[in-house]
């Protein structure tokens, strides 16, 4: 049995530019009621709330973004 990858925590900025992201695209097409500043905004306080609720998001280092 391969041995399972090595997780990591990520950064707050790797957090953020993900969820932005997700507020930004469905899959990889661009929906046009979320502009880039609210969803900068969206994601920097949903980084804070969870950070400050003592979560830990980790990362596998082979991961991808699933398509659509």
């Amino acid at each position: 049995m391969p041995e399972p990858n090595p997780t990591r925590a990520v950064t707050e900025d790797e957090l953020i530019e993900s969820l932005a992201f997700a507020l930004r695209y469905e899959g990889r097409k661009r929906v046009h009621h979320a502009d880039d500043t609210m969803a900068r905004i969206t994601a920097e306080r949903l980084v804070r709330h969870l950070r400050g609720s003592g979560f830990t998001v980790v990362k596998d280092p082979d991961a991808r973004a699933p398509s659509t």
